[in-house]
């Protein structure tokens, strides 16, 4: 039974704003058994404290679901900060690089899965899970990893070491314990996952914690138990209890294993006789060598690579039946925070599709068997059901978060700190470049930033060429932008390195910029998704931090979105303007850390390149020539790395440049399956 510990939150202020009818609104309807609740938070308004409020009143254990690693990084160090004395853990992929099995059946051409584990991040994975098992005062900040399947936390709890002062156990059963859960006996070496037998001292260094512990046996009692310095080796806390819990979610005990290997065989031969029948004598062949393979794999050593692909068998799962996923470590009585709902629904529903695609094309061939088909992501409507209650958090929620909560919904639109939403402004089309360059350098002089959108990448480029020409300290974010120099260049904006940043639509969601006054966006009146009424709303709340925040919209007409958005934003500019006036506030801008953006430190250990989707990595597809403009941009970043004196970063691109030349996957993109997230 998990420990019930009170949530504490440590605020330097009070709510305020809206802050206090929106906690108690969320809060009552929690307690009231509402299942589904919508948060509409403008930009700067403090959603996280107002979720961070809620999680303490209700005391319930909670899930933060963000829609990328950069926004996850973000809440998770907000959160730590709001709730020190309680567990706050985070939960995304553990991939710094992924690469699925795939099958392209136009050039009969296998590709193998390739992945490299981030170990930190996977420590941070088994910590979460823990801390849900061991205590309710919980809060896990997760991606949309947190769908797929994780191991059945039935055979995790079964299979966890328990020790107790004075609790006899035979030092034999106790190490045979220690390698069932995947802890690897090592004399000379002592890191995460490993432990050390010295006489009567049994010493283990888990995997998901800093720290190490010692068992001191007399005979066959536990004589003392201790947590200790890994590295010197020195007591630094005497324990009563000890709970140790496996290295890996994906553990099985003995008796499951053998039913699977059981089954798996049972499969094996139904599978031979379905393609023996459609005369499929390669498909054959090809599935009845890997399989067998795989089995003495299981038999001799418990595990084989690929093993997540029998996961329906090794959890004893029906066909169909969905996975176990890290919402199953949660208590029935959880509460789902969806930040950014209106991006996070559409993502969760196009995981599952995707991913079937690609292992119906490895079944068919021969590659896999049929029940590999169940190691997949939950479907939208499974990760519903097992939501116990919702809040979606946006400033801009969908017609699907106000449907679920019945056109209900928490209005927190007045800041706490009296800012209020920009000024928008129409200008014409017509010198556009030089009507913004005149705004540039005022803004600028006054020691302010701007944002600028555009609708291509090429613009964006070119525009930054242009004004880098006359002067003005410029540059450009896009997709082909690599996460870590993403969050490089937002702190450099906001240290003023530069003044001007450039970009498509990656300036929308999550960016907590108090420096930038000046939202620009070009060509607004191009309908479409970069500029409908959602996208126009969130991009200019990106000066809504600054107490000069205002927004230019660039544009020969008035569209349908930019009337609803100009409505929208200036029916919240006038609550909040009513609000300050009877409150006697004055605005003044956000200040905040620079490295509240993401620190570097955070940025490394959190949100290294994701290979959370194998379309990441596109130019696999391309043909000669685009593969090879594609390496040539790969190279020349390489240097530039190295010019840096970042070797480390340049020896990591140019093992990737060689790994890709050895690939060689040309020419097959448009035939390439659809590939999900990471198992």
């Amino acid at each position: 039974m998990p420990k019930a510990i009170p949530f504490k939150l440590h605020a330097p202020y009070a709510p305020a704003g809206d802050q206090p009818e929106a906690i108690a609104q969320l809060a009552a309807g929690i307690e009231g058994g509402d299942r589904f609740q919508t948060l509409l938070g403008v930009t700067g308004s403090g959603k996280t404290f107002t979720m961070a409020s809620v999680i303490e009143k209700t005391a319930r254990p909670a899930l933060i679901f963000a829609p990328n690693k950069t926004l996850a990084a973000q809440l998770f160090s907000e959160f730590k900060q709001f709730f020190p004395e309680n567990a706050v853990e985070y939960f995304v992929s553990y991939y710094d690089y992924y690469q699925p099995e795939a099958y392209v059946p136009e050039r009969d051409l296998f590709i193998e899965k390739d992945a490299q584990i981030n170990e930190e991040l996977e420590k941070l994975r088994l910590s979460a899970t823990r801390s849900l098992l061991e205590r309710r005062d919980t809060i896990v900040v997760a991606s949309v990893s947190c769908i797929y399947g994780l191991g059945d936390p039935s055979n995790y709890l079964s299979l966890s070491v328990n020790l107790q002062a004075g609790q006899t156990i035979d030092r034999a059963v106790l190490l045979r314990d220690l390698v069932a859960i995947q802890y690897q006996r090592n004399m000379v070496s002592f890191e995460p996952g490993v432990f050390r037998v010295r006489g009567d001292v049994v010493e283990v260094y888990p995997a998901y914690e800093d720290c190490a512990y010692r068992i001191e046996l007399w005979g066959d009692e536990v004589e003392r138990l201790s947590r200790i310095d890994p590295l010197r080796g020195i007591v630094t806390e005497k324990l009563d209890a000890l709970t140790i819990w496996p290295k890996t979610h994906y553990v099985t005990p003995q008796d499951k294993l053998k039913a699977a290997i059981k089954n798996i065989s049972e499969e094996l031969e139904i599978r031979e006789a379905q393609l023996r029948q459609d005369n499929k004598l390669v498909e054959l062949q090809r599935l009845h060598q890997r399989t067998v393979y795989d089995l003495e794999m299981l038999r001799e050593m418990g595990m084989c690579s690929g093993i997540e692909n029998y996961s329906r068998f090794l959890d004893g799962r029906k066909p169909g039946e969905p996975p176990h996923t890290l919402l199953d470590y949660f208590p029935e009585d959880f509460i789902l925070f969806m930040d950014e709902s209106h991006v996070a629904t559409g993502q969760l529903h196009g995981m599952y599709n995707g991913d079937q695609a690609r292992k119906r094309t490895l079944v068919d061939y021969g590659f896999r068997l049929p029940s590999a088909l169940d190691n997949r992501p939950l479907q939208f409507e499974e990760f519903e059901q097992r939501a116990n209650q919702v809040v979606f958090v946006s400033a801009t929620p969908g017609s699907y978060e106000l449907q679920q909560s019945g056109g209900v919904i928490a209005e927190q639109v007045v800041r706490p700190t009296g800012l209020v939403d920009p000024e928008v402004e129409i200008r014409p089309v017509t010198n556009q470049v030089d009507d913004l360059l005149a705004e540039v350098r005022k803004t600028v002089a006054r020691d302010e930033r701007v944002l600028v959108t555009v609708l291509t990448k090429k613009l964006a480029e070119q525009l930054t060429e242009y004004y880098r020409e006359v002067g003005v300290k410029a540059e450009y974010l896009h997709s082909e932008v690599d996460t870590l120099e993403r969050v490089e260049l937002l702190k450099n904006l906001r240290r003023g390195v530069f003044d001007v940043l450039i970009g498509i639509n990656l300036l929308r969601e999550g960016l907590d910029l108090p420096e930038v006054s000046l939202v620009a966006i070009l060509d607004a009146d191009k309908e479409g998704f970069l500029r409908n009424t959602r996208s126009l709303i969130q991009t200019i709340g990106r000066a809504a931090r600054n107490v000069n925040g205002r927004a230019i919209l660039y544009a020969d007409r008035i569209t349908g979105s930019m009337q609803a958005a100009m409505d929208e934003t200036g029916r919240r500019r006038q609550k909040q303007l009513d609000y300050n006036a009877a409150n006697g506030i004055t605005p003044e801008t956000v200040k905040r850390n620079l490295d509240d953006v993401l620190g570097e430190a955070l940025a490394r250990e959190f949100i290294t390149p994701p290979r959370e989707q194998a379309a990441e990595e596109p130019m696999l597809y391309l043909d000669d020539k685009g593969f090879e403009r594609e390496i040539g941009k790969l190279e020349k970043r390489m240097k530039e790395l190295a010019s840096q004196m970042k070797f480390e970063d340049a020896a990591d691109l140019r093992d990737r440049i060689l790994r890709l030349r050895r690939e060689r996957l040309t020419d097959i993109y448009s035939a390439s399956p659809a590939a999900g997230p990471v198992e």
